[in-house]
Parts: structure tokens; sequence; C-alpha cells
């Protein structure tokens, strides 16, 4: 059933082209848990713009609210929604991986199935920027990067600061042993702990070290960098530039990825971002750093591109309901306290 429903959308997609004098062909693609990947060869000569020109066409005659469709090296990729989009659960996902190196989070599943993983330590990586749309999957996606970078490492490898301005983001996460405290709430203490993170990097500089692994989680940025003003952008400047020798790792997150809330030195040392749904093409390239990029179009729900080096993987993130992770750090407590007996 399945296979001629795509076998299906393969002609319809390639009906759209030739009314429109477009000689292309359908070679492959990929079925992934929020949406359909169609591989399109077009002849020697085509204008890509011509293609994406068609989206609202292609998307008309699929029956479907919209479709991406974006150039991927020699080929034109058309992503057509599922109906019944899947969810994603954490746990399984993770128990599904052989083995997960040190200080890496499980991201959720690209569009060829494979799970998606993000080392945080990489020169590649460092520090992280998650942008989304109320309704984007932000929160959750902060939430399973959490939870599974705690499963995976003990609290002598790995501990977190979590900074939630809105007090209820990271609530269920309270419980977490890897907590440095709990969650912060308050501006003023904010600004207090993220210069304490310049001053304990400069002594880690000093003195060489890097371990334990410090990850600053920030739930919502613009609310921070608003209120607490040019000391927040100073300090998170600061940290972005030098904290990944020192084994300090931010995450910053925002709903509102403008210019003026992510700084210019903090945006130039973000180099992977986590772009889920936003509310405008300009918002979407200030985001992901591209024009183009689509961003403005994903479903939301844990829909998400990640960038970087100007490549873009579109990706399902993970989900782990507020039950699953009361469960899950109820059964984490007691291993850690184990494992720091030996």
């Amino acid at each position: 059933m399945q296979h001629r429903r795509l076998n299906r959308q393969a002609d319809i997609i390639e009906t759209v082209l030739e009314s429109h004098k477009v000689q292309g062909r359908v070679l492959g693609g990929a079925v992934t848990p929020r949406f359909v990947r169609y591989d399109l060869s077009a002849a020697l000569g085509t204008r890509v713009q011509r293609v994406l020109a068609l989206r609202d066409e292609i998307a008309m005659s699929l029956g479907v609210t919209d479709v991406r469709v974006y150039r991927q090296g020699s080929a034109i990729r058309i992503e057509v929604p599922r109906a019944r989009p899947a969810t994603i659960p954490l746990l399984k996902l993770c128990r599904s991986l052989k083995s997960v190196p040190p200080l890496t989070a499980v991201l959720g599943v690209g569009a060829d199935g494979a799970p998606l993983l993000l080392r945080l330590p990489s020169p590649d990586v460092a520090h992280v920027l998650v942008a989304g749309t109320t309704g984007s999957g932000k929160t959750a996606l902060l939430r399973s990067i959490i939870l599974s970078l705690a499963l995976h490492n003990s609290q002598r490898l790995l501990q977190f600061i979590l900074i939630d301005p809105k007090g209820r983001g990271f609530s269920p996460l309270a419980p977490l042993p890897h907590l440095l405290r709990p969650p912060i709430v308050t501006i003023q203490t904010a600004n207090q702990l993220l210069a304490g993170l310049v001053v304990e990097m400069e002594r880690r500089d000093r003195q060489k070290r890097s371990k334990p692994a410090l990850v600053v989680v920030i739930d919502e940025l613009a609310d921070l960098r608003m209120t607490g003003g040019k000391e927040v952008e100073r300090n998170l400047a600061r940290l972005t530039q030098r904290g990944r020798e020192a084994g300090i790792h931010l995450i910053l997150a925002t709903q509102r990825p403008a210019a003026t809330v992510v700084g210019s030195l903090v945006k130039a040392n973000l180099p992977v971002r986590l772009v889920g749904a936003v509310g405008s093409p300009e918002d979407a390239k200030v985001a992901t750093g591209i024009a183009g990029s689509g961003a403005e179009r994903l479903a939301g729900r844990g829909d998400f591109l990640l960038v970087s080096h100007a490549r873009i993987h579109r990706f399902q993130a993970a989900y782990a309901s507020e039950s699953t992770i009361r469960a899950t750090l109820d059964t984490l407590r007691p291993s850690l306290r184990r494992a720091a007996m030996h």
C-alpha cells in the first residue's frame, strides 16, 4: 500500500513538472517519521528557480498544505509531509544505540532514518543555538538533549546549569542529579552565575583543566538579554569565545532569532544551529545563517534543521514526555549513587 502511494506521488510530481515544461524525473528518496523526500534529477540546463517556483503547484496537486523544495548538491529535493507523522521516543532511540561517545547528545532521527547525535566537545560544535517559535518543539528538544546527556554521562564527567527565566521549561528536570543547583529563574541570579562562570573558565585555563564538563542551557535567551543588558551579552560572548577548551559549553535557545537577540559576538561563536519552525524567511535566515533554508516552512512539533558549516540536515527531534522524564529520573538517581560509590 505504501509503495503504491509513493509511486503515485512521484508520478504526480513528474506530471506537474511536465505540465510546466520542466524536464525532470524522480530517482529515489527516503521515508522519514515526518515527511517523504523525493530526489529529483532535472535535465541539463534546467534552472533551479523554475522548479522552486512550482512549490505551491506541487503541494496542491498532492493535496497537502505545503512542500519544501530545495537543492542539495546536484539533486533537487522535494519533501512532502506525511499525513500521520510519527513520534520518536527518546528512551527507545537511546536503547537502540550500541554506544554513545562521551558528552554526546541524542537529537533524533535524520532524513535517512539514522539516529542523529551531537558531540559537544568537537571543535565543530562547542556551543549550540536552538531557535523556534511556540509549537516548534524547541523546549522539548532542549529537554531531550539534557536527558540524553545525563543518561550517558556520570556526574563526575558532566554537570548542568539550567537558566529558565519563564520558570516552566526545565521544571520537570529539577530532580536531575547532574544539576549544580536547581533551575535558575531570576535574571539577577543568572547574571551572577554567568559572571562566576567566566571566573571559573579563567581558573580552568590557568590550571589547564576541563573536567567536569559544564553545560549551560538557557531557555529563553531574549528575556535574559533584554533584562540583563550588556553585562549578560559580554559574559556570554566571553564564554562562547573561550569556553570549549575549559570544558564549558553553551546551548542558547530563543523564540526570536533576531540579530539583536543573538548578538554579533555570540552569533559568531555558535557554529551549530538547531532550527525549528520560525515566523518568516528573515527569521529563518538569521537563525540558520543561510538564505533560503526554508525553516519558515517547517511543520513544527519537533521538525528541525541542523545547520553546520552551511550544510543543512533535516531531522525529527526525539521526544520525552514529562511523565517519561520523571520515571527516568527515578531510575537514574540510584544508578548514579551506585556509580559514585565504586
